[in-house]
């Protein structure tokens, strides 16, 4: 992956940008352990190719402490980067996850790892090839060893992929931190990361596994998350609707569909059907409109910076609807301190009761109100 010189060539305005993954000088030091890991926190370890993309996409879920590039698999003790990915070990670039239980469960960690990885590959993960960079999941114990083979099992018959789930379920033996200029590589070489990253096939994978419905047997319409035409749209939306969703409109407050609903079930995207926010995770903010502290999957979530009104704030939108949603604030309540202050215009709300039926029964232990 890294060490071989991979050129990235990409047009950006008539420009050629090339750019070579691990092209840095490494420094010397390797890290001798995880941060401090309070009693309360969990850990979670997944190998999905390259271990920079990994541990970028864990870091920005919420309810993930930190994601730790290493290695792990083999039998070689202190493994050394050069060695891993010239395949002379038996390792595989992996990371390590801490994460708090009481934000995300280990079953969402499994839906995060797998909606950004081929789980059907398995001679590499994408431009980078080699029993090195195969997928696998390595459990901590009996719990997470079930789940991980529920999961993939449930994969597997979705329909999702033509080919089968060949994901590894491994129990972890040793965990060895990468060396430090591994470590939060996204954030430090953002610029070699992101044109690696871009020329390496996965976002562009991820788009067309995840950017259409599975075929599930029983998978209802609340699966498929695809933007209608333009046409459709019209047809399908009320006018306010659609200048909420498509014109990033705003509602007035106190006077919409959901800002007092206390009613069990999930909130999608009315444009796309995307799962977006839970009724457990509702909660009265005093502001006239839907709040929430964290959306159901943050897969299906995008962030933008928006500066209109002379302000600037955090607009929140589906993925693969586009559609407007509303803004997040950080100013919301225990545990995350996020409100996601949400148009009901630009929701769709599917009852507990119907959850199984739509196709967001993956979703149900996540509508559960806690006493």
């Amino acid at each position: 992956m890294k060490r071989q010189l991979f050129i990235v060539s990409i047009i950006l305005a008539g420009t050629v940008l090339a750019g070579i993954h691990a092209a840095t000088q490494p420094p010397t030091e390797k890290p001798s352990e995880m941060k401090t890991n309070p009693d309360n926190f969990k850990k979670a370890t997944f190998a999905g190719g390259c271990f920079w993309c990994s541990e970028a996409d864990f870091e920005k879920t919420d309810g993930v402490v930190e994601a730790i590039s290493g290695y792990t698999g083999g039998t070689t003790e202190n493994p050394s980067y050069e060695d891993v990915s010239a395949g002379r070990t038996e390792h595989v670039e992996a990371v390590q996850v801490v994460y708090d239980p009481a934000k995300i469960t280990y079953k969402e960690l499994l839906n995060v790892f797998w909606r950004h990885v081929d789980p059907t590959d398995s001679g590499g993960q994408f431009v980078d090839r080699g029993a090195q960079y195969r997928t696998a999941i390595f459990y901590h114990d009996e719990e997470q060893r079930s789940l991980a083979e529920a999961s993939r099992q449930e994969l597997d018959r979705s329909g999702r992929f033509q080919k089968p789930v060949v994901t590894e379920i491994r129990p972890l033996t040793r965990f060895y931190a990468a060396e430090g200029y591994h470590q939060d590589y996204y954030q430090k070489n953002a610029l070699r990361y992101s044109l690696y990253r871009q020329g390496s096939g996965r976002d562009a994978f991820i788009r067309q596994a995840w950017g259409r419905p599975a075929d599930p047997v029983g998978a209802g319409s609340g699966a498929g998350y695809v933007k209608p035409s333009e046409a459709e749209l019209r047809k399908r939306l009320t006018p306010f609707q659609y200048h909420v969703t498509q014109e990033e409109g705003t509602e007035p407050p106190f006077e919409n569909d959901f800002w007092n609903s206390k009613r069990e079930g999930i909130y999608v995207d009315i444009v796309s059907g995307e799962p977006l926010f839970s009724s457990a995770d509702k909660f009265d903010s005093g502001t006239g409109w839907p709040s929430f502290t964290r959306p159901v999957d943050p897969n299906f979530i995008v962030e933008k910076t928006d500066r209109s009104f002379f302000m600037v704030r955090t607009e929140v939108r589906s993925r693969f609807g586009d559609s407007h949603l509303g803004h997040v604030f950080p100013d919301g309540p225990p545990p995350t301190g996020q409100r996601y202050c949400i148009n009901s215009a630009s929701l769709r709300f599917v009852p507990k009761a119907e959850m199984e039926k739509e196709g967001y029964g993956e979703y149900l232990d996540r509508v559960e109100h806690k006493k």
